[in-house]
């Protein structure tokens, strides 16, 4: 087993460091425009003008991910782009491929070299010292090359989430916000949805100006539950998953973002979680009102005291309609919050007087039959990426290690693809 560990080398010694070269620019004082701009952890904005044009590995220089490694440290940036003075800018020497050094860091244990006690940071110069595993460049682009595969595939399932939730946007817009349907009947248009759907829309609007017929509630009264979660006492292992206000990425549920609560505390009974929840972040700045729905549930799960959980009363309203309706509102409902700039929250009490639009049940039995087909797509390739990141997440160590070869981790990736 020796010989296929591969050698330890100073992460200075073969690589090119550009750090002097980034230039931070304040907000105020940034153009928009294409190119990419950024910062420890990813794009914080997008600007006119560029500093570096190529493949390079930008690694977080400060912050608290470099203690908590709850996401990469390490990105990939190619093409033209800006870089601020709060990520590395480095790429391979000879003797090392730009994409592995991405991955390696990756997988390095950094705890070593990160210093600081209130802002965490990584020197240039610990940077330079960090020892990764350095086997022959065309090892090394192999490896790459297998990760990059699944890197690849979740990006791609990812995308393709955005497209379908995309299209279902597309749909509840014109049903519900345009009134498309409503309007064509109204001017003497041609029908352009199924007639047993078609019928269903009147042909004139109301002195409100919304479809006749249709109504206006306030939230609370078409939900069953609409309450603040839980604040746990952690536990390490064990026990229920309870969501952070992270886990409410795009719109869509991440449930890595989790930690364990004792199940014999009773704050969790009749709390737990049902498919078709909606949860609303209610605390904080910047984040506050933003909206994701969960239409999987894997275990028992609950929501910490920073989430709201929506459940829609399948008497009165479809928890599809509700979903779309209070994620395409997330701006409406952010001016809810009430509270300092340092600390804004959200009262169940104010969400639940936020308007809603009622259709009648058939018009919203109609829309959740077309955009299921949509959601169960999503659901499927949200699980999919689960899948493969967990592969990666197995594989990375392991191939860079030298514990498992190229051909053995090809398999696995055949298999999980």
């Amino acid at each position: 087993m020796a010989d296929l560990v591969p050698p330890l080398r100073p992460l200075g010694e073969v690589t090119e460091n550009l750090d002097a070269a980034r230039r931070p620019v304040k907000a105020s004082e940034r153009k928009p425009g294409p190119y990419p701009y950024y910062g420890a952890q990813g794009v914080v904005d997008y600007v006119d003008r560029y500093l570096f044009d190529g493949e390079f590995v930008l690694v977080a220089e400060d912050g608290e991910n470099l203690r908590s490694r709850k996401e990469p440290i390490a990105m990939m940036a190619w093409g033209k782009f800006w870089v601020n003075n709060h990520a590395h800018i480095i790429r391979g020497g000879k003797e090392a491929d730009t994409r592995y050094l991405h991955y390696a860091i990756n997988a390095a244990d950094i705890s070593g070299y990160v210093t600081g006690s209130t802002i965490p940071k990584l020197s240039q110069g610990n940077l330079n010292r960090l020892l990764i595993p350095c086997p022959q460049v065309a090892e090394q682009r192999a490896i790459a090359s297998i990760l990059s595969a699944l890197d690849d595939k979740i990006e791609l399932n990812r995308q393709m989430n955005e497209t379908l939730e995309a299209t279902a946007r597309t749909i509840f817009k014109d049903w519900f916000v345009d009134f498309g349907p409503t309007r064509a009947k109204a001017e003497g248009r041609a029908h352009y949805l199924a007639s047993d759907i078609w019928f269903l829309f009147p042909d004139r609007f109301d002195e409100e100006g919304k479809p006749h017929g249709w109504s206006r509630v306030e939230l609370g009264s078409v939900t069953s539950d609409l309450r603040r979660g839980i604040s746990p006492a952690y536990v390490e292992l064990g026990g229920v998953r309870v969501l952070n206000q992270k886990c409410i990425r795009n719109r869509q549920v991440d449930p890595t973002f989790s930690r364990r609560h004792d199940p014999t505390k009773r704050a969790v009974d009749g709390r737990t979680l049902e498919v078709g929840d909606i949860l609303v972040n209610s605390t904080g700045v910047g984040t506050l009102g933003r909206t994701a729905q969960l239409w999987e549930v894997d275990e028992p799960t609950v929501v910490d005291s920073h989430i709201t959980v929506v459940r829609a009363d399948g008497n009165r309203v479809s928890a599809c309609y509700l979903g779309l309706n209070l994620t395409g509102r997330e701006s409406e409902i952010e001016a809810l919050g009430e509270g300092s700039t340092g600390q804004t929250e959200l009262a169940r009490t104010r969400l639940s007087l936020l308007p809603l639009l009622l259709p009648p049940a058939r018009v919203q039995s109609e829309f959740e039959k077309t955009v299921q087909p949509l959601s169960d797509r999503i659901v499927a390739n949200a699980r999919e990426r689960r899948a493969l990141a967990t592969t990666l997440t197995f594989l990375l160590p392991k191939l860079i290690s030298g514990e498992v070869r190229v051909k053995d981790a090809e398999k696995i990736v055949g298999d999980a693809t």
